[in-house]
């Protein structure tokens, strides 16, 4: 994985203070994020910034996005709002390279509350790396995609 891959974020208050630490840690190891808010622990909506990072990664001026609040839910949610988000709620290692290898996730969501940030860097650095695994996963990802467009999906694949 490049580096140099551009990487949006964005929070709510309760992960505000959480995500500057996150921030300058990731940046710290050379990785290119770009803050667009929430700006003080005191105001911002997870619905406002989940859906800000999905729609600058859907609209290609980011390569991937990472939302963080409080419980990780909220923000995941609003970023799946997006058409062509697929945004993951990760809470380790695991979840977060089967996000990327089955599912092609393109926001990776962290719990502000639940991961200290050396955790989520481990999570977020994996989920960076990891690459979709296409073949028989093509399939889901394009039955996704339907159901987006209010198409009814069959039950077998």
């Amino acid at each position: 994985m490049d580096k140099n891959m551009k990487i949006v974020m964005g929070c709510d208050l309760a992960a505000y203070d959480w995500k500057i630490a996150f921030i300058r840690e990731m940046k710290g190891k050379g990785y290119d994020i770009t803050d667009i808010g929430c700006d003080s622990s005191e105001q911002g909506e997870y619905t406002y910034f989940g859906s800000q990072v999905g729609k600058r990664v859907v609209s290609g001026e980011f390569d991937k996005g990472i939302v963080v609040c409080g419980t990780g839910n909220g923000i995941t949610i609003a970023a799946n709002k997006v058409h062509g988000v697929r945004a993951a709620l990760c809470t380790d290692t695991f979840s977060a390279l089967m996000s990327r290898e089955h599912n092609d996730a393109n926001v990776l969501g962290l719990s502000a509350w639940r991961l200290t940030v050396e955790e989520a860097v481990k999570i977020a650095e994996l989920w960076l790396f990891g690459k979709f695994s296409g073949g028989r996963h093509d399939k889901r990802i394009q039955a996704l995609k339907d159901i987006e467009m209010g198409k009814d999906v069959p039950k077998a694949l």
